[in-house]
């Protein structure tokens, strides 16, 4: 049996029942759009202000949010629709699946350019302004984009290359395993995950160490660009997981068995929920500039017409 259709038996063996899926439908729906109107509130005092659209850091992190807002609206569709719609047409499963990749590969190459940021403010502040610019900055985010596309993209040329036209035109439940199903894929998801590892730790911890010792003698904007700096390094964590959530769901089926669906919707939270809820804590809460704009807000928004 392959990898697809034996995702497909553990989807089918390990149905919740009605009240608890709904449960849980309500409360994965409630977690994003909470989260969404808090970056909603972000994104529009970012483009409020000029302060905010003429710095690289802000620039690089209201891209995270949006990419992050893109990643759940997208990931929340999918789980509830598993819950009703079940199963859809592949070519929409693809295309919401490929989106979706696109987003959750960007994350972490987005953390690991606003820690290499972090580190040229901290430790070259004179070249500071010299070496980012908004276009470098713009630049980079298209090169984020690139390289995800450059990561993804093979999955959707292979499927096109080995399967037949009708494949396109069926109904399949909609995982990555079952969309873009031959086994190529998952090696070269496996090396390139490795990969993304390697690079984006290494820079996280470049970055941290080189902050640390530049804190021992220096303001309290080192420090605080520190602190900043293991906040990312979490938050790459936690969406580091995605990339061992097929082996975690596997061992998650061998030592929970009986309760594989509530372990299953604990490691969504955990991978897809808490990494977009921490953005917002880093600079709409800990940013004293961001945060005095948004307060100004968000104090507008609560005050009678």
């Amino acid at each position: 049996m392959n990898s697809s259709s034996t995702n497909v038996t553990v989807v089918i063996e390990y149905r919740d029942s009605f009240t608890k899926a709904v449960a849980k439908n309500v409360i994965v729906v409630v977690l994003s759009i909470s989260i969404n109107y808090i970056n909603a509130g972000l994104i529009h005092t970012f483009c409020k202000h000029q302060i905010f659209y003429t710095n690289p850091r802000y620039i690089l992190f209201i891209h995270l949010v949006v990419n992050d807002m893109i990643q759940m609206t997208l990931t929340v569709t999918l789980f509830v629709i598993s819950y009703t719609i079940y199963k859809f047409n592949v070519s929409i499963c693809c295309t919401f699946i490929l989106i979706a990749l696109f987003t959750t590969e960007n994350t972490p190459l987005n953390l690991a350019c606003m820690a290499v940021e972090c580190y040229v403010a901290i430790s070259l502040p004179l070249r500071h302004m010299q070496i980012c610019t908004v276009r470098r900055t713009l630049m980079l985010i298209g090169l984020i984009w690139a390289t995800s596309m450059l990561s993804v993209l093979p999955d959707l040329f292979i499927t096109l290359a080995t399967e037949p036209l009708d494949f396109f035109h069926s109904r399949v439940f909609c995982l990555r395993e079952t969309a873009f199903r031959n086994p190529h894929i998952l090696k070269k998801r496996d090396t390139t995950y490795i990969i993304y590892l390697f690079i984006v730790w290494l820079i996280i911890f470049y970055t941290y160490f080189r902050i640390m010792f530049t804190a021992k003698t220096a303001s309290k904007d080192a420090k605080k660009a520190r602190n900043t700096i293991l906040l990312h390094g979490f938050q790459v964590l936690l969406c580091m997981a995605t990339y061992v959530e097929a082996l975690l769901k596997q061992a998650l089926r061998q030592w929970f068995p009986k309760n594989y669906t509530d372990c299953l919707f604990a490691t969504y939270i955990i991978v897809q929920i808490l990494p977009r809820s921490i953005s917002p804590i880093i600079y709409g809460v800990r940013d004293k500039t961001f945060r005095g704009y948004l307060k100004r807000y968000l104090i507008c928004r609560v005050k009678p017409q």
